[in-house]
């Protein structure tokens, strides 16, 4: 079992809505340092629908499904939170778990490679924190159901006691 996440919580910045959920992450996850593993441990845990890239070098956020990025090549410093948020150094073994709402950017990287997924697979949309999309994004955030497990450590994992679920 990995260590526990460290948590952080965004406020909403009048752009980014963020959440009143916790974004999780966990550093040097042993089966996010390779792309293949990564998928594997994701899917074995419910979180479908992978692909392979990097993050958008804008400020962005997702209304309709919660998303899960594992690190598997490179480095980054990432902005989540929105403007206002707080930049973080990810690398290769670390897993960033985010409710949806909650903004991210990539701010600049060295080869950074994400591996990332979404919970049951559900669809996902992109929104940049436009004013006029602001309050119908908060009601779509609100609608996004819970997963049932943690992408990293499955269903025993802390994602649901943290989440609520």
């Amino acid at each position: 079992m990995p260590s526990a996440p460290e948590t952080f919580t965004f406020e909403d910045d009048g752009a980014i809505p963020n959440s009143r959920l916790p974004v999780l992450l966990y550093h040097g996850v042993p089966e996010a340092a390779d792309a293949a593993s990564c998928e594997r441990l994701f899917a074995d845990n419910g979180w479908l629908g992978a692909w392979r890239n990097g993050i958008y070098p804008f400020h962005h956020f997702h209304s309709i499904a919660h998303k899960v990025l594992g690190v598997v090549s490179g480095s980054a410093g990432v902005m989540l939170g929105g403007e206002r948020g707080r930049e973080f150094e990810l690398s290769r073994g670390d897993v960033v778990v985010l409710p949806a709402g909650t903004g991210h950017c990539n701010l600049r990287d060295d080869g950074l490679v994400v591996v990332g997924a979404y919970p049951d697979g559900m669809r996902w949309d992109l929104c940049r924190g436009d004013p006029g999309e602001h309050d119908d994004a908060v009601e779509r955030i609100r609608a996004v159901p819970l997963p049932g497990s943690d992408p990293v450590a499955g269903a025993g994992g802390p994602l649901p006691a943290l989440w609520g679920g």
